[in-house]
């Protein structure tokens, strides 16, 4: 029997994966009209809620529907890829605006 917050953790993945899409749409938009691209700012607005949104899609989605145990395994195994490349993204993120702040001279 499917529960309530089986559902409603996925579609609060799509709802990430929407926005993360949502969100590299406008951006593109804005640029086509002539705006700067913000590098800062691309990992958390776009890239951040996509993998998310990814994470907990894959995370529940094979239990829902009953998949078999490789496919549950597979599964579990992308889920833990994508964890990691997020925690290496931030990371990145994190030592590159640590470097560009103001130098005390």
């Amino acid at each position: 029997m499917l529960r309530f917050m089986d559902w409603s953790v996925v579609v609060m993945g799509c709802l990430l994966v929407l926005l993360g899409f949502g969100y590299r749409w406008w951006e593109q938009a804005k640029i086509r009209k002539g705006a700067s691209p913000r590098q800062g700012v691309r990992f958390y607005s776009i890239w951040f809620p996509l993998l998310m949104g990814l994470g907990m899609l894959v995370a529940k989605v094979p239990h829902m529907v009953g998949a078999p145990f490789a496919v549950v395994m597979v599964a579990d195994s992308l889920n833990v890829v994508l964890v990691v490349t997020a925690a290496l993204v931030l990371v990145v993120q994190a030592r590159r605006r640590a470097g560009s702040g103001p130098s005390a001279e």
